[in-house]
Formats: structure tokens, sequence, C-alpha cells
């Protein structure tokens, strides 16, 4: 019902309305690149295929992608060396990486803590720690909780209505998803905010006009803080 040509229209649509808008993923790719040099060791946490990484790992001096989904790294587009594991088992040692990527990571997982414990070991001192998550703040997010308690219709309804294949769709937590709960997390596991602001993006139920109209009307009635998306930099002290 929602490919992503048909969501991309609406969002060309919504930043010609909103001059400046970007979606959350070209703001996380230019936020990556800024981070970036050609001596940067790199560690793409939940790399699934490919993601960003696709973009940069020719062009740095280390890249490595790690998934616990091993049918998701057999099928990788991208050539850097891939190792199949768990966020809070870092098979690296420390300080090994100058940035970690978490791209659609922390909403998977039952216990961020410890994940954002062993990313912070893996970082050197002023390191970064780069993510993109859903934000539960906002209302679409209501309805993705209600739907954990019924997960096989789920698995059926998100690939219906987004074309995503059922062996994509991954049981979420949403155990570090508010703004207040990640600023915590950073405290607690020794880095500092850099960044962190939510991004709002009406695209996601426009099906149709009046679906797109809806959702224009529903961002613009949302506090500042509760854009679907929520983009952060922390930097490990």
């Amino acid at each position: 019902m929602l490919p992503l040509e048909k969501q991309n229209h609406y969002r060309d649509r919504y930043a010609a309305l909103r001059p400046g808008w970007r979606s959350s993923g070209a703001e996380f790719e230019s936020l990556t690149r800024r981070c970036l040099a050609p001596k940067s060791r790199v560690l793409d946490l939940g790399c699934g295929r490919g993601g960003v990484m696709e973009l940069f790992w020719r062009e740095v001096m280390l890249s490595v992608g790690l998934d616990p989904d091993l049918d998701s790294l057999s099928e990788s587009r991208v050539g850097m060396p891939l190792t199949c594991g768990l966020g809070h088992e870092l098979p690296f040692p420390a300080r090994a990486f100058d940035l970690v990527l978490g791209l659609w990571v922390l909403e998977h997982l039952p216990r961020p803590e410890a994940v954002l414990a062993d990313v912070g070991r893996v970082l050197g001192p002023g390191g970064h720690f780069i993510f993109l998550t859903p934000n539960v703040l906002h209302p679409l997010l209501w309805a993705n909780r209600l739907g954990q308690s019924l997960p096989a219709l789920q698995r059926r309804l998100v690939p219906a209505l987004y074309g995503r294949a059922p062996a994509d769709t991954f049981r979420v937590h949403y155990r570090a998803n508010t703004p207040a709960r990640l600023r915590a997390l950073a405290v607690e596991q020794g880095f500092s905010v850099k960044s962190l602001r939510p991004i709002p993006d009406p695209t996601y139920l426009a099906f149709n006009e009046a679906f797109f109209r809806a959702g224009l009307l529903l961002e613009h009635l949302l506090p500042a803080g509760w854009g679907v998306h929520l983009l952060g930099d922390f930097v490990r002290m």
C-alpha cells in the first residue's frame, strides 16, 4: 500500500512545504559523513545487508559490519569484513573503533544499557556513537507498541503496508526510545550527548492525498520533541 517510491514522493512534497527539512535517512548520512576521515575505524552495528556503509566502506581505513542475523549477512551488498554477533558481546578489543553506527538498532534491544556499555568499550576516548531510532512519543509508535501484543498480525500487516519481507520484520522492545531515556543511558554509560534531536516525517501513513494531509495536520499539532525519529550523536568520554 505504501511502497518506498510513493513515500519518497510525499517526502518531496513535505520538503517543499518545510524548507530545510530532510528525511531522517539523509540526516543520518550527513551526520555520519561529518565524522568520517580516511583513517577512521568504523563499526556498523546491526549492518544487515549493507545500510549506510554501502556509501562509505571504501573511504575509511577500516570498516566492519556486525549483525545477529546470519541470513542478512549472507546477502550483504558490501565487501567489508562481516561477523555474526550480538551488541552486548562485541568480539573486538577495547578502543578498536573511532565510530560506531546504529541505524534502526536501538529499538530492537532488550538490554540497551548492556549494548551501549560494550559500544563504549570498543570506542576510544572521543569516539562517536551515531544512531537513528524511532521516538515512542509519536502516536504512530503507540500503535506499533500495541501491535507487539499481536505479533502474528504485525508480521502480516507490516509487509502488506510497506512491502517489507516478513523475514525483515524483527521484534522491537523500545527500551531506549525517548529523549529522556537516551540521555539517561548516555550518562550511565560514560557518554556525553553531542546532539539528540527528533525528526518529523508525516509520510509513514501517506497512503493517499487525504492521509498525507492528515499526517501534515498531526505533525503541526504535536509538540516539537515528538518527531517520529530520534537522531543522536554520543561521544565517549
